[in-house]
């Protein structure tokens, strides 16, 4: 029933776009997606096209598919394309008809998540804020209004792609899509009108005739056809399952790493970890689609991230931040899409037999009808190296580890060895704006109540004000002092994100809250004047929040605002309040060269004044590298680059272990080769002396394999075309693998040791105990002048044992150029 269903949607689809290209048919069963009669293993990555530059996405998706990718995964972000009701933008790095035919035409399957709420750490969750002034409206429920605007633009992403034939149905890309987003967490808040909601959800979904299936994340109860799908790191263990026998096991987001919030420290994920949970999925879940979530992050530009998410976004997944291919994160994927690959006949196909050959040790195994089989054999044990018995042969695992036998014999993968290169990125110092006379600054005036124009008898909250126009609200007041004692505290109670504090044009002081806990308390003492006070507050936020339910409830800005005179404690509360939105500079948008022109510019003064704006002029740096901006030296603002914001900064929120984002993504097309606009808008007092625009590179690569390590799978599927039992060929041999990043060339051996050398390709390294004289001249002749070099871990290749009865690895240190 459910392959009649797609093939008659997608014979609609293919009338009514009046298109003779032929479509493929797309189905699933409780096995996999079926794509033209074909099941299929599907590895997916996650790469926003905002987050990104048009000149970016041919060489970001060419490094996916080269890492074993299937498919490319991107949300749809709704208050990008309509940030009025009815007023649509799909340009420039906004265009996703261009994204997806880029996709395309690098013969990529595409995965189009309309939501349209996604979250994703992105502004209001990718909700434009008009929505909150729809009057009646709930955002995500069974709510009529919400409804309409949902599916008004659902349905014009669907047409908008259908008219382009890019859908699969249509002979495109497009294999799934999904609506909605992770309700799963927090459906229950809305009761009854959320379970109508998510009917509703799907059934609109599935009438816009795709012709290829949807799926609902974090939704175990999926209505109809709509797959229920996991989203975590860990699904190969928490997955509950298809809602269905008929549906597939789908991971739609594969955490790569966590995601980084000013002030707090992110822990990085291992390449081990998530090829042991990659795997893990596949073997115990049958699992057959997952999706790495990001394996691009790219750069939250503008004022696009999130309350208190930084500008860099999953810059350790397997591609980082600038494009450049994360060590040995993207090669171990690669190794494991290829093994995984080897069992796709089995997998697909056989029957699944689960085999406990310990207390924490287990196999799965699947034997399909043609006599083909593949196990996993699994250690659950993260301490602990185990021997295990299989089919008359024992294997050694390493702790936390599967290792994959696509015949049911030879290994060609374990999880936990890699093989694969480690690189060391590195910023190249450039440019350094250390001149005064080459910057310029313009001082924002602190307005009073005299000079604002919006009026209020109480505190307004702040996103209904500034309607996310801006990041600033200046809350002022005014107050009659009489008393010979001007010593009084000012006592303010925030709901976030932030507050500089001025009495009488006087900064009194600044606090922040942190993403955990936005709210704060500021009390400070102040010099008050004999007469009229003015009192003029500059609430911040960081980013409009992102989820959780009823969003459109959410408030931000000042709640209490007091004066207590020390002497008698009287308080002072009853203010009537005079607003102002945004900054005079953003206002005049004097980050261009048109509003530049509209403030008088002075020459730089001296450093550490709040709320001023710099700006200079900076040539671009020689060749195509990528580019970032150097700004240790600033406190919290915005940059600009030709009139383009390139994000939010805040250099000056460090972690608890000292760390901060200080360098930021200036993407080449942002630049021109000389006379570029940088305007930097810095809040706290930073020191413009000291930015510098430099560049980013992949400077060293080093590879350490063990004689225990497995080979590189391509070679694995090369003997095992050619023999019978590869494991017994003597040219698959485990190899240590060096490759610069294009145009760059190996250039110098810094570290080369056969025998047993000390330390890891993270840290430090040196020659242990045994070591072959030869290493540096073998590893030298093999790879100085070359892209990239080979070199199997061997005696043979050294010359000679070193040290007999030990046993052996090679490391190598080279340097990229």
């Amino acid at each position: 029933m459910r392959r009649v269903l797609f093939l008659v949607a997608a014979v609609l689809a293919v009338i009514g776009s009046g298109s003779a290209v032929r479509g493929r048919d797309v189905t699933y069963d409780g096995r996999s997606l079926i794509i033209d009669g074909q099941r299929k293993i599907v590895f997916s990555g996650s790469i926003h096209y905002p987050r990104s530059t048009p000149e970016m996405w041919p060489s970001l998706i060419a490094k996916a598919k080269e890492g074993g990718l299937d498919a490319i995964e991107t949300y749809v972000f709704w208050n990008v394309h309509e940030p009025q009701p009815g007023h649509y933008d799909f340009s420039g790095g906004h265009d996703i008809v261009r994204f997806i035919k880029e996709v395309q035409a690098q013969g990529l399957y595409a995965c189009l998540r309309i939501g349209p709420f996604i979250q994703s750490e992105w502004s209001y969750g990718g909700l434009p804020f008009w929505l909150h002034d729809i009057p009646g409206i709930v955002f995500r429920s069974d709510n009529e209004p919400f409804k309409v605007y949902m599916q008004n633009f659902t349905a014009k992403v669907v047409s908008m792609m259908q008219s382009e034939n890019l859908y699969a149905s249509q002979g495109g890309p497009i294999i799934l899509s999904q609506i909605e987003n992770e309700y799963g967490t927090v459906q229950k808040a809305y009761g009854q009108e959320g379970l109508a909601y998510v009917q509703w959800a799907a059934q609109m979904a599935e009438g816009l005739q795709t012709g290829v299936p949807w799926v609902m994340c974090k939704q175990n109860n999926a209505p109809g056809h709509v797959i229920n799908s996991c989203n975590g790191m860990k699904c190969g263990q928490t997955f509950v399952g298809p809602n269905s026998p008929n549906k597939p096991s789908i991971w739609t987001e594969n955490w790569t790493t966590h995601y980084q919030v000013y002030g707090e420290d992110a822990p990085l994920r291992s390449a081990e970890d998530i090829a042991f949970h990659v795997t893990l999925f596949i073997a115990a879940k049958k699992g057959s689609f997952v999706n790495y979530y990001m394996y691009h992050g790219g750069t939250n530009f503008g004022r696009s991230a999130s309350a208190f998410v930084t500008t860099s976004y999953y810059d350790q997944a397997p591609l980082d931040e600038y494009g450049l291919t994360t060590q040995p994160k993207w090669g171990h994927l690669k190794e494991l899409h290829a093994a995984i690959k080897l069992c796709s006949t089995p997998l697909l196909s056989g029957v699944q037999v689960n085999l406990y050959l310990g207390p924490q040790q287990q196999a799965y195994i699947f034997n399909a009808v043609s006599g083909e089989c593949a196990a996993f054999l699994i250690n659950n044990d993260s301490s602990n190296a185990a021997s295990v018995p299989f089919r008359n042969a024992s294997y050694d695992l390493p702790p936390m580890s599967i290792s994959i036998l696509p015949d049911c014999k030879n290994v060609s993968f374990n999880t936990a060895k890699v093989s694969t290169q480690y690189t060391t990125r590195t910023m190249g110092r450039g440019e350094v704006l250390d001149a005064a006379d080459v910057w310029q600054e313009f001082t924002e005036a602190i307005p009073n109540f005299d000079s604002t124009s919006t009026r209020s008898e109480t505190l307004l909250e702040q996103m209904n004000t500034t309607k996310d126009s801006s990041d600033y609200l200046w809350y002022t007041f005014r107050f009659q002092h009489e008393s010979s004692d001007t010593q009084a505290i000012l006592d303010v109670s925030s709901l976030g994100h932030a507050l500089h504090a001025f009495v009488n044009g006087q900064a009194v002081g600044s606090v922040q809250g942190s993403r955990k806990n936005p709210r704060f308390k500021f009390e400070t003492s102040v010099s008050l004047s004999i007469g009229i006070n003015n009192v003029s507050l500059l609430s911040v936020m960081v980013g409009m929040p992102d989820s959780g339910a009823f969003l459109e409830n959410r408030a931000a800005g000042l709640r209490t605002v007091m004066i207590r005179d020390k002497q008698d404690n009287n308080d002072f509360t009853n203010y009537s309040w005079g607003y102002q939105i945004g900054l005079q500079g953003e206002t005049l948008q004097i980050y261009t060269e048109q509003g530049s022109s509209q403030v008088q510019w002075k020459k730089f003064s001296n450093a550490g004044n709040p709320l001023t704006w710099y700006k200079t002029q900076v040539d671009a740096p020689p060749g195509d590298v990528p580019v970032a901006l150097n700004l240790a030296s600033m406190g919290k603002g915005e940059a600009w680059v030709n009139g383009q914001s390139i994000g939010r900064y805040w250099p000056s929120y460090r972690t608890p272990n000292g760390s901060a984002q200080t360098w930021y993504h200036v993407p080449r097309s942002f630049l021109k080769p000389a006379g570029n606009l940088l305007v930097l808008q810095e809040e706290e007092g930073g020191n413009p002396l000291q930015v510098s625009l430099d560049t980013v590179s992949i400077s060293q690569v080093c590879g350490h394999v063990t004689a225990s390590h497995l080979a590189p799978v391509s070679s694995w599927i090369e003997h095992n075309q050619r023999y019978k039992n590869p494991a017994k060929v003597s040219g698959r041999r485990p190899k240590v693998l060096l490759a610069c990043p294009s145009k760059s060339k190996i250039s110098r051996i810094s570290f080369a040791s056969y025998g047993t050398p000390l330390g890891n390709c993270r840290n430090s390294f040196a020659v242990g105990t045994c070591h072959s004289q030869n290493s540096k001249a073998v590893v030298q002749e093999a790879c100085l002048g070359k892209m990239k070099c080979s070199i199997p871990v061997s005696d043979r290749q050294f010359g000679g044992d070193p040290c007999p009865a030990k046993a052996k690895s090679l490391m190598v240190v080279a340097e990229c150029q």
